[in-house]
C-alpha cells in the first residue's frame, strides 16, 4: 500500500531544472583571533534542479555548482608568517558544491502564483574544495559541509530570485604552521535561475 502511494506520489510530483548563477559575500571566520579576514565578493555558477509535489507546496531542490569564495587574509599580523615574507594575502578557494535543500513553496494564491509564487528552503550543502590560491601557508581539506538557509520568488514560473545565508560549522582552511589554527567560511548568496 505504501508503495503504490510513494509511485502515486512521485508519478505526481513535478521535476525542473535549469542554469543558476550568483554572488557570494562571506568571509572566514577564525578559531582564534590571531588574524583579521576581509570580506571580498566571489561568485557561484551551476545547475539547479526542484522536484516539487503539486497541491501542498513541499518538496526539494539539489544541484551542482562552481563557486569561488575571497578573502583578504592578514597574515603579516604575525611574526610567524611575516618571517616568512607574508603580508595581506587575496585569498580564493575554489569549490565544488552540491546543495540538498527542503522547500516550500506557496502555490495556493488562487492563480497569483502563476505570476509571482515565494518559497523558503533550508539544507546541507557539501563542498569539496578543489583549489586555492597560491599560498603555502594555508591548507584545506577534501571538503567541508555547510547549513544553507534561504528565501526568494519564483517570478512568471520559470524565474527564481534568491538570497540565503550559508553557515559551515566545520572548518574549510588551517594554516600549515598552526596545526589546530582554522577558519570556517560563512556568508551571504545571492541567485538567480532559470527552470525549464
Amino acid at each position: 500500500m505504501a508503495l503504490l502511494a510513494s509511485a502515486a506520489l512521485s508519478a505526481s510530483a513535478e521535476f525542473r531544472w535549469g542554469p543558476m548563477a550568483g554572488v557570494y559575500l562571506g568571509n572566514y571566520h577564525w578559531r582564534q583571533p590571531l588574524v583579521e579576514s576581509k570580506m571580498q565578493p566571489g561568485f557561484q555558477a551551476g545547475l539547479l534542479g526542484e522536484i516539487m509535489i503539486p497541491g501542498i507546496g513541499f518538496g526539494i531542490d539539489l544541484g551542482v555548482n562552481y563557486s569561488m569564495h575571497a578573502s583578504k587574509i592578514s597574515l603579516g599580523d604575525q611574526y610567524i608568517w611575516s618571517s616568512d615574507g607574508y603580508g595581506d594575502v587575496d585569498f580564493k578557494m575554489h569549490n565544488i558544491e552540491v546543495p540538498v535543500h527542503l522547500r516550500f513553496k506557496w502555490t495556493r494564491m488562487e492563480g497569483f502564483e502563476q505570476y509571482l509564487a515565494p518559497f523558503a528552503y533550508v539544507g546541507p550543502v557539501f563542498q569539496f574544495h578543489v583549489k586555492q590560491s597560491d599560498c603555502k601557508a594555508i591548507e584545506h581539506p577534501l571538503g567541508s559541509v555547510s547549513i544553507q538557509f534561504g528565501i526568494g520568488a519564483e517570478i512568471l514560473r520559470n524565474i527564481q530570485l534568491s538570497g540565503s545565508y550559508m553557515w559551515t560549522p566545520t572548518y574549510s582552511i588551517r594554516t600549515v604552521k598552526l596545526d589546530n589554527f582554522s577558519a570556517s567560511n560563512s556568508g551571504w548568496t545571492v541567485n538567480l535561475a532559470y527552470l525549464f
